[in-house]
């Protein structure tokens, strides 16, 4: 995780031009996905938000770790939602959030899916890299809370204004090739260091194990799923996020 890398980040001078002029962000979400002044205006748009640019495909990022909301005391008020999550390569392009929430829910919470164009193509292993996005919530909006949603994890802020964060996946993967695996429960390979072994409960995303004597029955492509390959002594001989 040292060699994270910040590829794609909104800073607070582009959430005064968000403020300004929402829909001239080249980052934002389709308009109609700011949350709204009046529960009755709140939901996500139709069909789960716009393609990316040459054929790609909005999807969730992989691991959300934060959540902010910055509350300005200018011009009425106005709250910044900040989110900032992993993606596996820096194929994945215009970061943004969705609304989920129709209206004012029963817990008043704000759900939110943190989206971004997802590759076309299986990627090769390196760091995780970070992305950040966005999202203006009008003065007087009635959210409690907000939840921002990945592929595989949410983080809540139960407190606004404020921050919470968690930690981010132990393995990346980056550096897998060459080194043995160990299935959850299951004993360390023998004769290898520490240094030496990837354990599956540090890789909480989803992982496609082949092992030597495993068909494929089907290859359809997901973006967030790690495959490894195995020799038959457990070394893991490829790797891919496909």
């Amino acid at each position: 995780m040292k060699r994270m890398k910040l590829f794609a980040i909104t800073s607070l001078v582009a959430a005064g031009t968000l403020l300004a002029g929402f829909a001239a962000n080249a980052q934002q979400p389709p308009q109609q996905q700011a949350a709204p002044s009046t529960p009755k205006d709140a939901g996500p748009p139709p069909g789960g938000g716009a393609p990316g640019p040459e054929g790609t495909r909005p999807f969730p990022v992989m691991f959300v770790t934060s959540v902010e909301l910055i509350r300005s005391e200018r011009s009425g008020g106005m709250d910044i939602i900040r989110a900032r999550g992993l993606v596996t390569s820096n194929a994945w392009g215009e970061p943004h959030l969705l609304p989920i929430t129709r209206g004012q829910g029963i817990d008043g919470m704000l759900d939110l899916i943190f989206q971004a164009s997802a590759p076309t193509d299986m990627a090769p292993l390196g760091p995780f890299m970070v992305v950040e996005a966005l999202l203006p919530v009008a003065h007087g909006h009635p959210y409690k809370g907000i939840r921002v949603r990945s592929g595989y994890n949410s983080v809540t802020l139960k407190t606004l204004p404020g921050f919470a964060e968690v930690a981010p996946p132990k393995e990346d993967c980056a550096k897998c090739l060459g080194k043995y695996f160990q299935a959850k429960g299951a004993a360390a390979p023998a004769g290898q260091a520490a240094g030496n072994v990837v354990k599956e409960e540090d890789l909480p995303y989803p992982l496609r194990i082949v092992r030597p004597a495993d068909g494929i029955p089907s290859y359809q492509y997901e973006p967030n799923r790690l495959t490894i390959v195995l020799s038959e002594a457990g070394q893991i001989v490829d790797a891919a996020w496909d």
